[in-house]
């Protein structure tokens, strides 16, 4: 069976000459690549043609015969000395393939012939990156060279290829290609094949691009990566070399009849890597896709079903350019959607106009699904300044508050309980970790309903944000958060109790962790997990952390003041900002996982930076938590501030007369029980007085008068 398909070999060795007259006998290293490039593919060929001693490929035969003499051409650019040399071997290799000779010896002359060009010219003959090309690499560059005469998903069936001899080869044909390696195709890719029509792009295509889109084709044959594999295959110039059945027996399974589970696990070791997708352009190819659906179901609806087809068909075409990146971030989603786009395509002409619109909005919010997956990742930058901020408004209130009690007890002489205080911090921050643990291991043990609790997740962050911009609104002033913060020294010292101290300290800190560690999650969910989301997260929460130690510095060594009221309102812009993207993105969450309905509207923005997305739901939360703000601020700063105007005179007043009011002896229980007790014993002394009184005065002899 042919690898490729066909065109004449003309046009092959011409456009083979212009190449290596272009590249110049000065630099002969590659020359030597294409030369040994082409010797290991007619080994390749050879050995799937020939088994036993017989021909059972003819046109692998005569593939691996046309490489053979292109590199005998190619060799004569070589010095004269090992063009020499180099035209023997190869003339030994195309005797032993006339002949029928065994595979293995073919082999065994190309691997030695190849081993002597890199020796003697010092060459790498295969230029195997490092490092694996991207998956959104790969796609590109197949959808723009291949995909018209191999198909969108590689079976072969492209618009290019009727009419073509020997026909495209089915890339998605796993019995056929076991055997191919990335490299394999990387050398097809850049010499092209000798007798049919798959050109030479060692020219047309940088070498970046070249591997990108061999190592794409190698995973078209492959189901979705699943399982563990064996970290060094991981290693691209490993794996790059070596062939699904060689990847297997390293794995310990038998290829001979690989189960799915098998061969998911080869596509685990074949897995790319995914660059960020282009946001503008993953949201112009789905503006495209739903555009095409609603114009193929407003054709079906006034009686057009063919060209209703044609349309639905276009849309699934434009879908194709988003589905490889999609499927390999959400498997499952990319197969409910094509999916739903052949139960559109089949229904139209034979169902009501009230099923098409259910069938197409159930693919609208599927794509607007797709759409969040590939680009809903945050800015570095964004990402870092909400994860400082987030660090520096939680942090530092407690810094503030710790700071209050710690110059309280210095000025009241009570250093020695600023241990108490230090228990109590040591305590909240342990507890505040023990969270974070406890989410995350929420989440890791909830895998099944990871949507369900990424949006309550988000939604919690959304109330808790919420309240804390508005607390953060009400202490504006700097005479309500010194009433705030005396309060709470007042409190704490004034118990009496040992664990007064502590508790306030516990509870102060604490609060703020507990908030930390639910925003931060909300933040990295809504973001998306990956370095690209958790370096610029890390990166804020230390920078943060030294800010606040700077500050704890400054406040307690050199009695530095934060200006409260700028700090506490630009945070709760910030914060309140964060809480009308967690609402939106909480909502669209919650309606992924099915919990509750998704309404789709045609008239609202989709913008995903500020979590805005076209569902009745998440605008209705959105609109709502915007409500709140305005009647937090209007509170705060109108109806409050009146409200206190129109009462002062009248508190002024009560003050005044309380202050007039002769100060009542303090009342204590204790001390009213023992005054009457000494009442009642007063009363029984003198009781006994007037008896012995009387006693005697009845038993005296009268005065003399």
């Amino acid at each position: 069976m042919s690898f490729l398909f066909g065109v004449v070999r003309p046009l092959f060795h011409v456009a083979l000459a212009v190449s290596v007259q272009q590249q110049g006998a000065s630099d002969p290293a590659p020359i030597v690549r294409r030369m040994a490039a082409m010797a290991a593919l007619a080994a390749q060929e050879y050995r799937v043609g020939v088994s036993e001693g017989r021909i059972v490929a003819p046109p692998e035969v005569e593939e691996a015969l046309l490489f053979l003499k292109e590199a005998r051409r190619t060799a004569q650019q070589l010095p004269p000395e090992w063009n020499r040399r180099s035209g023997e071997a190869l003339d030994e290799i195309i005797r032993l393939v006339g002949t029928t000779q065994e595979p293995d010896s073919v082999s065994e002359r190309v691997r030695r012939l190849n081993r002597r060009l890199s020796q003697e010219f010092g060459v790498d003959l295969d230029e195997i990156p490092s490092a694996a090309p991207t998956l959104a690499a790969g796609a590109r560059v197949y959808q723009d060279n291949c995909a018209g005469c191999h198909g969108m998903l590689g079976g072969g069936d492209g618009p290019e290829a009727q009419g073509l001899d020997p026909a495209p080869a089915n890339l998605t044909d796993w019995d056929a290609l076991r055997d191919r390696s990335p490299l394999d195709y990387y050398r097809r890719v850049t010499l092209g094949v000798a007798g049919t029509a798959m050109p030479a792009f060692e020219t047309r295509l940088s070498l970046h691009d070249r591997w990108a889109v061999a190592a794409y084709v190698t995973r078209l044959r492959l189901p979705p990566p699943g399982g563990n594999e064996a970290s060094a295959l991981r290693s691209f110039p490993t794996s790059a070399r070596m062939s699904d059945i060689e990847i297997l027996a390293a794995l310990g399974i038998d290829g001979a009849a690989p189960s799915p589970e098998d061969l998911a696990r080869v596509a685990t070791v074949r897995d790319l890597p995914l660059d960020q997708a282009d946001p503008h352009a993953v949201r112009a190819v789905v503006n495209l896709v739903r555009a095409r659906t609603d114009s193929a179901l407003a054709l079906a609806v006034s009686g057009e079903p063919e060209a209703a087809r044609a349309l639905a068909f276009d849309a699934y075409l434009a879908f194709e350019g988003v589905e490889r990146t999609l499927r390999a971030r959400d498997p499952s989603l990319a197969g409910r959607l094509e999916t739903t786009f052949a139960t559109f395509r089949g229904r139209i002409g034979g169902a009501l106009p009230a099923e098409l619109e259910a069938i197409r909005t159930e693919l609208v919010t599927g794509l607007d699904q797709g759409e969040r997956e590939l680009t809903t990742a945050l800015s570095p930058f964004n990402l870092f300044l909400q994860s400082l901020v987030i660090l520096l408004r939680e942090g530092l209130e407690a810094i503030l508050i710790i700071g209050a009690l710690i110059a309280f007890l210095l000025k009241t002489g009570a250093q020695e309980r600023r241990r108490d205080v230090h228990i109590g911090v040591g305590a909240a921050l342990v507890a505040s970790v023990l969270t974070a643990v406890a989410l995350e291991t929420i989440f890791q043990i909830s895998r099944a309903y990871q949507e369900m609790l990424e949006g309550f997740t988000m939604l919690a962050a959304m109330a808790v944000l919420f309240y804390v911009s508005y607390w953060l609104l009400s202490k504006m002033e700097a005479a309500r958060w010194n009433r705030f913060v005396k309060g709470k020294v007042q409190e704490a010292v004034a118990g009496g109790s040992a664990l007064a101290l502590p508790s306030v300290a516990f509870l102060a800190v604490y609060r703020e962790g507990f908030e930390t560690v639910l925003f931060y999650k909300a933040l990295v969910v809504s973001a998306g997990t990956g370095a690209q989301t958790l370096m610029p997260v890390l990166g804020g929460i230390a920078t943060g952390a030294l800010a606040l130690a700077a500050v704890y510095i400054a406040i307690n060594r050199y009695g530095v003041r934060i200006p409260l009221k700028p700090f506490f309102g630009i945070t709760s812009a910030f914060l309140l900002y964060m809480a009308f993207v967690f609402a939106g993105k909480g909502i669209v969450e919650l309606q992924d996982s099915g919990l509750i309905g998704a309404t789709i509207v045609s008239w609202a923005p989709r913008l995903p930076t500020l979590g805005m997305y076209p569902t009745v739901e998440s605008l209705m939360l959105q609109a709502l938590l915007v409500l709140l703000v305005f009647g937090a601020v209007g509170w705060t700063f109108v109806l409050e501030p009146r409200l206190s105007r129109a009462t002062t005179p009248a508190r002024a007043a009560l003050a005044r007369a309380i202050e007039d009011r002769p100060a009542p002896v303090p009342a204590d229980i204790d001390l009213l029980r023992s005054l009457d007790r000494m009442d009642a014993d007063l009363a029984a002394v003198r009781a006994e007085l007037v008896r012995i009184r009387d006693r005697i005065t009845a038993g005296s002899p009268a005065p003399p008068r």
